[in-house]
């Protein structure tokens, strides 16, 4: 978390450390609840660990409502555990409240719902809908600040699945953010290639994902969106006025654990008591973090 006196010095391997209990904790609440997507929500760790423990956004857990603070939408609302994990580990809602997952009358429901949960900007889960939002959102701070308020003009960011790409309304959404020049928007793209029916490239190919939103006005880059280091640069480099920014993010579904890496049947699979073992074993194995 980031106070209003600035950012603290950038720690590499605190962040991968909180990315490792991140991924523990994901793996966790989906053998409780025996349902859940753990592919896409292990793929994007490193990137939610980089935005709140870097950290990127500034924010305060004392006043959530902080007017002044950036805003995070998680526009595949179907990757909610690594939020909640992140949530978690920020102390917003109680680490044993994970266990909850996806059961009747938890706050932690399937896809994030921001009526019943602190520190969820907006209800998400219709994939194509989370750029549109954030667009919006990012115009109306713009605004505001335009129209008087003295302070700093908040930023959104918005993590995408790359297969929530092949929604029309995504476009519609890189478009209108190009033509209000919207430069305190910042999309980040799990380009993790793989969706819910195979591969991205054999569902409905979209080739060149940083080429596409360039042509239409974005600042566009590549990273390996499992390098907190490279994350952290993109994420804070110096903005180009008047251009909203995406960084496409190349991640793997089911990073950190073997037998889920790669694996498209991961996509939308709880783990068995044995398998959540295993994969928990081989991420601490490989973290500064162990677990307790």
């Amino acid at each position: 978390m980031s106070e209003t006196a600035g950012l603290p010095v950038f720690d590499a391997s605190a962040v991968r450390a909180r990315a490792a209990r991140i991924r523990v904790a994901i793996l966790k609440m989906l053998t409780a609840a025996g349902s859940g997507h753990p592919g896409g929500s292990l793929s994007a760790s490193e990137i939610l660990a980089t935005l709140f423990f870097a950290p990127v956004l500034e924010f305060q857990t004392a006043e959530l409502d902080w007017p002044q603070r950036d805003r995070f939408i998680l526009s595949k609302g179907h990757a909610a555990p690594v939020l909640y994990a992140t949530l978690a580990e920020l102390g917003i809602i109680p680490a044993e409240e994970l266990a909850t997952l996806r059961q009747l009358g938890s706050r932690l429901q399937g896809h994030p719902d921001a009526r019943r949960l602190p520190g969820v900007e907006v209800s998400t889960g219709s994939l194509g809908q989370g750029l549109s939002i954030s667009a919006g959102l990012a115009l109306g701070l713009r605004l505001n600040f335009e129209l008087g308020a003295k302070v700093r003009l908040p930023r959104v960011f918005t993590v995408l699945g790359d297969g929530e790409l092949q929604e029309g309304q995504v476009w519609e959404a890189a478009q209108f953010a190009a033509k209000y020049q919207l430069d305190n928007l910042i999309a980040i793209v799990d380009r993790n290639m793989l969706q819910i029916d195979g591969g991205t490239e054999e569902v409905m190919a979209l080739g060149d994902v940083a080429a596409k939103f360039a042509s239409f006005g974005w600042n566009a880059l590549d990273v390996d969106g499992h390098d907190v280091e490279a994350l952290y640069a993109a994420l804070t480099r110096q903005p180009t006025p008047d251009k909203p920014r995406v960084i496409v993010a190349h991640t793997h579904k089911g990073e950190g654990v073997s037998f889920m890496r790669d694996q498209v049947g991961w996509h939308g699979k709880a783990p068995t008591e044995e398998e959540c073992a295993q994969a928990c074993a081989e991420i601490c194995s490989c973290a500064d973090w162990k677990d307790e």
